[in-house]
């Protein structure tokens, strides 16, 4: 007996796995004890409410996709793009990718299951070509119809693990895909009003703010640094500046919800 899902359809720029195979009967997760299966249609596949972006730190997407599909490396992403333009799938969206790691964003603590994993083919020390940028506007604007991924939750790998992750990278162009409604951005025109929701937090401090966002703060400093490299393009900045506070009060301030 073969257990074959319905297949997604997907608009791509480049080759993609074909996600129609049928696959064996699942196993239990505990094989001793005996079940037969009888199939029912009432389930509902995951649904990714957040996309990650990397970048591969090799010289080619060759060497990136021999490291993504290596059983011993126990690395993987649901797509790959590389610098020519080309999309390579690796994991059935439907599935969870091991991208994210140990990592959070808010109260969300597991990136992994409910996240859309992208590798950016860059080695963290060039910039990302206009062919390159292109077909990852035209991948994530199909994400984004499909899942209806809010655009403050198109993050960096480096957002949602500081300290530990950096990619992908201060030469990524945010602004760019905030352009095209994927990610959070804002150009401060002025003082920010800002409502932390505990009346006697006049001035909250970047901690705060940074948490507010969604950013984890147990290392203060490594959030910072995580900040200023994705809206600052400042490498490793521990401080934020009069600048950067602007256009953390700005972010903050945007996320509130209207009363």
């Amino acid at each position: 007996m073969r257990w074959c899902p319905r297949p997604v359809l997907l608009i791509l720029a480049g080759a993609a796995a074909g996600l129609a195979a049928c696959t064996p009967v699942p196993t239990r997760f505990a094989p001793g004890v005996a079940a037969r299966w009888v199939a029912s249609p009432n389930f509902d596949l995951r649904r990714p409410q957040f996309v990650i972006l990397h970048h591969t730190g090799n010289d080619t997407a060759q060497q990136a996709l021999a490291t993504l599909t290596n059983p011993a490396r126990m690395v993987s992403a649901h797509y790959l793009v590389g610098r020519d333009g080309t999309i390579y799938q690796l994991v059935d969206e439907r599935y969870r990718a091991w991208h994210a790691g140990a990592s959070s964003w808010g109260s969300d603590e597991d990136l992994n299951s409910s996240s859309i994993g992208i590798e950016m083919d860059n080695n963290g020390a060039e910039p990302y070509p206009p062919a390159q940028v292109e077909a990852l506007l035209a991948l994530l604007a199909d994400l984004e119809s499909r899942y209806d991924i809010p655009r403050e939750n198109f993050l960096g790998h480096g957002d949602i693990a500081p300290g530990r992750k950096v990619d992908p990278g201060v030469l990524f162009p945010w602004r760019q895909l905030a352009g095209h409604g994927f990610g959070a951005w804002c150009d401060p025109q002025g003082p920010a009003s800002i409502d932390t929701g505990n009346p006697a937090s006049v001035d909250p401090d970047d901690a705060t703010l940074l948490a507010i966002l969604g950013y984890d703060t147990a290392n203060p400093g490594a959030a910072i640094r995580a900040f200023n490299r994705h809206f600052m393009a400042l490498e490793d900045e521990p401080v934020l500046s009069p600048e950067g506070r602007a256009v953390l009060e700005c972010l903050v301030a945007a996320k509130a919800p209207s009363t």
